[in-house]
């Protein structure tokens, strides 16, 4: 099978020294995974992994690691408690990983070294179901890339395919989540389906300045991350409201909860929008066109 050509820039999936995995109890194991979205992305099969077992323990370990420096900085560290009573029991953990024998040095750098791991985690996307039919919550996405000074080492694409995949293989309808106003992953987070505002501020939150949003999971969208063609779609079913959400600004976030909850929405934002402008500037906030 050949590589999409929308993914030319991604070649390292053609390598089966980079495969998907799936780190998963047996007991949440999906039925027909891949069956809901038609999509050629993924070429191998994926690796699976339990996280009750013993022996996975160094796989667990290095994607703690990634995660650790990941959001460590920001002090966003997931406990280790987190990640097995909130992660890997009730949900899953999927991703990217490298055969070790194969791991660029570059990557070897910057992590530990575990004599005897096969396979090397590289990227983490961890989803929970929810208790409403067909939703789940994105929990957390970090990769190896983050960790690499140099660009050239990067895996294009890793942080958009390690979510892409993870929503593929289960079969997910909705997906919500949650980032801060301003931070470079909106550029990410976009572009799964049409991002629906279910909270401009967040006070409960460690960081109150977070945007929760949901998205009914639409792989055309996906494509359009690596096009970065305009959403013709979006502009024919939304048009820009009076509003405008200001990330360094939190009153502009707090008017637009107070009109949520008055339940003047819904409101979106639009992934070609937040693509192009620069991270900390004003974002328009859209609502669905009314039909006469």
């Amino acid at each position: 099978m050949k590589l999409n050509p929308l993914l030319q820039k991604s070649s390292w999936l053609e390598s089966g020294d980079i495969r998907p995995y799936v780190f998963v109890r047996p007991e949440n194991s999906i039925a027909n995974p891949g069956a809901r979205h038609n999509l050629d992305w993924f070429l191998h099969e994926p690796i699976y992994k339990n996280p009750l077992d013993l022996s996975e323990v160094d796989f667990a370990e290095h994607i703690y690691w990634i995660e650790g420096k990941a959001f460590g900085p920001a002090g966003m560290e997931m406990p280790r408690w987190v990640f097995y009573d909130c992660a890997v029991v009730p949900g899953f953990v999927a991703g990217f990983a490298c055969r070790a024998s194969k791991l660029p040095e570059a990557m070897r750098k910057v992590l530990q070294d575990r004599p005897g791991s096969e396979w090397v985690p590289l990227s983490l996307f961890i989803i929970i179901p929810t208790m409403r039919r067909g939703e789940w919550v994105a929990h957390n996405l970090c990769t190896i890339n983050s960790l690499l000074p140099d660009k050239k080492d990067h895996l294009y694409g890793l942080g958009f395919l390690s979510k892409a995949f993870g929503l593929w293989y289960a079969n997910v309808e909705q997906c919500t989540g949650f980032t801060q106003w301003g931070s470079p992953a909106m550029k990410l987070h976009s572009h799964y389906g049409y991002m629906e505002i279910l909270g401009a501020y967040a006070p409960i939150h460690s960081h109150a300045k977070t945007l929760t949003y949901r998205a009914n999971i639409s792989t055309t969208v996906w494509e359009k991350f690596f096009t970065r063609e305009e959403d013709m779609g979006f502009l024919e079913n939304y048009e820009a409201s009076e509003f405008i959400i200001d990330p360094a600004h939190e009153k502009s976030m707090i008017d637009l909860q107070h009109r949520i909850e008055r339940h003047e929405g819904p409101f979106f934002l639009s992934a070609s929008e937040i693509a192009e402008k620069k991270l900390g500037e004003s974002l328009r906030v859209y609502r669905p066109k009314k039909l006469f």
